[in-house]
């Protein structure tokens, strides 16, 4: 049945979702999730349910999942980080750089990474937003001078310990566990609540997303736009920095063009991310959550003895797939928005005209 016009504005109201729609679009891709590993569990069920397949997902999908995030935070403001995967390489790179061949202690070396992550988000920002380029011509341009420093630290070629290998202490921040849990997976988890937090419960989060949704009226309001804006590159380039120091400690060896492979799968996370949990905008849980299906999918693919091209493949059709829900879902957050606005202002009385009545009304 169709709703009844409104005896105000004589237009028909605004349908609106029940609750189960709700519930269908927030947590959609959790029970994806979980449906996908009962699948896979019931075709490889020798394989897929064990425990070392639970290992390798929480282990290895890590450090996607912590570029994500790092992705997500500038999608959050309107922009995109490209150089995403120029700055992992050139971060893992640093680090045993700065360890093997410099001789530094890996507490320093992991320091100094860290903080050249934020310095290079913190330049992001500030071509993106005083230089007045596009963040995708602009990150693009500075992602290949960082892959350019890369080539010239190491020469083009790699960087490899020497007999002894690296410190047990720094290859122990990526294979070690606690409680049972591999300890990249509690990394992950702390980001991805301490991002919660600060998006969805400080006001700096909501001066981010308020500039993501209509810098305009965010301008309008007061909000220092270009400082929120490089504050929130500053935020993906730190984290981008932790994500190399966690690729140097699993890698063990300096690879100058490995990072480019990590840049697809976190764009898709973070893309596919925003149609969960909190439906058309970007957040942390719905980030972790949308790594989580990726993760379960391409494991099940590659033990079911998939070739090597539906790996790229399936990251393509993914990041389309999570373009168009990411699109469909801000726009029905928008009309609804929209909706509610006009029927508050419909519900409101005429305002009286002077004398007694109503205006626009003969007395």
């Amino acid at each position: 049945m169709t709703s009844p016009p409104s005896p105000v504005s004589g237009h028909s109201r605004p349908r609106r979702r029940g609750p189960a729609w709700h519930l269908v679009s927030a947590y959609g891709l959790l029970v994806l999730t979980a449906l996908l590993f009962l699948v896979f569990s019931l075709t490889l069920p020798h394989t897929f349910p064990t425990r070392d397949t639970v290992d390798s997902i929480l282990s290895n999908q890590s450090i996607p999942a912590v570029l994500a995030l790092a992705a997500m935070v500038p999608i959050v403001t309107g922009s995109f980080d490209l150089s995403l995967g120029y700055g992992l390489g050139l971060a893992h790179v640093m680090v045993l750089q700065l360890v093997v061949n410099d001789g530094w202690p890996w507490p320093w070396a992991c320091l100094v990474v860290l903080v050249g992550g934020a310095v290079v988000g913190v330049l992001n920002g500030v071509v993106v937003e005083f230089g007045r380029i596009d963040s995708f011509i602009a990150t693009l341009g500075t992602g290949s001078m960082l892959y350019a420093v890369t080539g010239w630290v190491t020469g083009g070629g790699r960087i490899v310990p020497g007999p002894h290998g690296l410190p047990a202490a720094f290859t122990g921040i990526y294979d070690s566990e606690i409680l049972g849990i591999p300890l990249p997976a509690l990394y992950v988890l702390v980001l991805a609540v301490a991002l919660w937090l600060v998006l969805e419960r400080l006001p700096l989060g909501r001066y981010l997303y308020v500039i993501g949704s209509n810098r305009r009226a965010a301008d309008l309001a007061g909000v220092p736009t270009r400082r929120y804006t490089v504050y929130a590159f500053a935020a993906s380039g730190l984290i981008v920095g932790c994500a190399g120091v966690l690729l140097a400690a699993q890698q063990e060896i300096g690879n100058p063009s490995v990072g480019l492979d990590y840049l697809l799968p976190a764009f898709v996370g973070a893309l596919l991310g925003s149609t969960a949990i909190k439906p058309g905008r970007p957040n942390a849980l719905g980030t972790v959550v949308a790594v989580a299906v990726l993760a379960v999918g391409l494991t099940g693919i590659a033990q079911m003895g998939a070739d090597f091209w539906t790996i790229p493949l399936f990251y393509g059709g993914t990041l389309l797939l999570a373009v168009g829900l990411a699109g469909y879902s801000a726009r029905r957050l928008r009309t609804g928005a929209d909706a509610a606005r006009d029927a508050a202002a419909a519900a409101q009385p005429p305002p009286s005209a002077p004398g007694g009545g109503t205006a626009g009304i003969a007395p």
